[in-house]
């Protein structure tokens, strides 16, 4: 039951934030972060490229404003485990929902948000500590957690630094960062290709999950 409410709270809490995430929406686009669809439609599936846009644009807000946030999204290894240690959603992906998560008053905000196709599949998930001595000290939890999960995963795990604003990116190991907005864009649109999709399976379907 408690699930249950803490789930219909956050996806009622995107109306809240709609005039602050439109004029975000209109900022992000004059500075020309958005992909350029004349070239995409014919290369990448609209939803992925929606999902795309989305992060693109959410991002860098919450970096604006410090608001930490973790981002998994999940490629050809299944994350069932770690979705069962947070809040089931299955919602379909819209940037107001993933904002509105990260929001301090969201109950789900300080967990990790697990996307799965274009679906955000759970919300305030755990994610596994890195057990490496070599990690740089000043990162923090999230970005250990994320970096833990993508040397056990193939996952590509966005971080926001709540105390820099920096944007980062974990993947095989490793952890790229700072990451700006063109060079987040640029990895999304890789890592989406229909030929990675298609030679990989990194466009996973809930039937492949189960």
């Amino acid at each position: 039951l408690l699930k249950g409410a803490m789930a219909m709270m956050v996806v009622a809490l995107p109306i809240i934030f709609q005039p602050e995430l439109r004029r975000g929406l209109l900022k992000m686009g004059k500075r020309g972060f958005f992909i350029n669809t004349s070239f995409l439609h014919k290369e990448i599936d609209k939803k992925v490229e929606q999902l795309i846009n989305g992060l693109v644009m959410v991002m860098p807000m919450l970096s604006s404003k410090h608001k930490g946030a973790l981002v998994v999204l999940e490629r050809e290894v299944g994350l069932k485990d770690i979705l069962e240690t947070g809040i089931i959603l299955n919602s379909e992906f819209s940037p107001e929902l993933l904002y509105s998560i990260f929001m301090p008053d969201s109950p789900l905000h300080d967990g990790a948000v697990i996307i799965r196709g274009n679906n955000i599949a759970g919300a305030n998930c755990i994610l596994p500590l890195s057990e490496r001595m070599d990690i740089s000290k000043s990162l923090g939890t999230r970005h250990r957690a994320a970096l833990g999960l993508s040397e056990q995963t193939d996952a590509l795990i966005i971080i926001v630094s709540e105390e820099t604003g920096n944007i980062s990116i974990a993947l095989d190991g490793k952890i790229t960062r700072p990451m700006e907005p063109q060079g987040l864009k640029k990895m999304l649109t890789h890592l989406y290709q229909p030929k990675i999709i298609s030679e990989f399976g990194f466009w996973p379907t809930e039937d492949s999950k189960k």
